[in-house]
């Protein structure tokens, strides 16, 4: 229990974020960084392969981080799946902009038009694995989004471990197909998957 008395804590805190002055820089910037893995983790989802040469998702998110920093006294949510759906509008948001450095305007198009779709997919993925993580679905605290929860579970996870949970899960891809991104067999991918799930459920277990 002493993992979910630490989960209520830091949700109270987000709470009390949420009903403080919205014009306190330090506040703003406390509030905000716990987002930054699970923005991470959405942009690196949705944005193009090809484009990941120009610029590295951490960008894309730095960028609608600044924005959420400018523009929060704007936010009129009270709640942290409010916030959440804003930020990951803003990601959105980030994500046009770079495919407009790059891409030609018929693509440009055709990519705009899905981004919300993709972003909206990756989100509810994230958050289905995180309420399947928990032993008791009803634990969470009115208003937590478990996707948040489980990315910042991620974060703590080595590079390899990280990345064939994201391809497996979240973009679910074949094993081959997740072998051939991280230049392993589709059967090596298979037996990393395994141990960095065995690895994963005591963190979640621990926040959730």
């Amino acid at each position: 229990m002493a993992g979910m008395a630490a989960f209520m804590e830091s949700h109270t805190s987000i709470a009390a974020l949420l009903r403080a002055d919205r014009g306190d820089q330090l506040v703003v910037a406390r509030l905000l960084e716990t987002y930054r893995p699970y923005l991470r983790l959405l942009a690196r989802t949705s944005v193009d392969r090809a484009l990941k040469g120009k610029a590295d998702p951490s960008d894309v998110v730095q960028e609608a981080m600044l924005r959420a920093a400018k523009n929060f006294t704007g936010f009129r949510g009270h709640s942290e799946g409010e916030l959440v759906a804003w930020l990951r509008q803003l990601l959105v948001q980030s994500i046009i902009d770079l495919t407009r450095r790059y891409q030609t305007a018929s693509r440009r198009v055709t990519r705009e038009r899905s981004l919300n779709q993709m972003i909206d997919q990756s989100s509810a993925a994230l958050e289905t694995f995180g309420r399947k993580a928990q032993s008791n679905a009803d634990s969470l605290p009115s208003g937590a989004v478990a996707g948040v929860l489980v990315a910042n579970a991620l974060a703590q996870l080595d590079n390899d471990d990280r990345e064939v949970i994201s391809l497996r899960n979240f973009e679910r891809l074949e094993w081959s197909q997740v072998g051939e991104r991280m230049g392993r067999t589709g059967e090596a991918a298979r037996k990393l998957w395994t141990r960095a799930i065995l690895r994963l459920r005591p963190i979640i277990e621990a926040t959730l």
